[in-house]
């Protein structure tokens, strides 16, 4: 992804504070009865939605995988984005990882956690 797509999407990622009211953006991204779009205002104050694929704790810090539920020029409708939480005096900001092999990392861990949670569980011998 191009670094003016991750512009793109930080910029309405730093007005996700203002879309989740007085809730703070990490307390929507961890209430796992949360089913609601995380919606994000860019600078012209257009919301966009995005789907909420995973919160991923990685090297100290908490990312979250998003889809997009709109159209964003540059972005396929099966590509998820990779957000970190920036912990802000005013309360907890997205912001685009523009890293991209720590974005690969969020998105390994992701699988990986995945793939243990989809094999079965050995019965305990008693």
């Amino acid at each position: 992804m191009d670094k003016k797509k991750l512009n793109k999407i930080e910029e309405v990622a730093k007005e996700a504070e203002k879309e989740a009211g007085a809730q703070d953006v990490l307390e929507v991204l961890l209430d796992e009865h949360n089913t609601d779009p995380i919606s994000l205002m860019d600078e012209k104050g257009k919301v966009m939605t995005f789907e909420q694929i995973a919160v991923i704790p990685y090297n100290e810090k908490v990312y979250c995988v998003l889809r997009p539920l709109d159209k964003i020029p540059g972005i396929k409708d099966d590509e998820a984005v990779v957000f970190y939480v920036d912990e802000r005096p005013t309360g907890s900001v997205l912001m685009v990882e523009q890293n991209e092999k720590t974005a690969i990392a969020v998105f390994d861990e992701y699988y990986n956690l995945l793939e243990k949670e989809s094999k079965p569980t050995k019965p305990s011998k008693k």
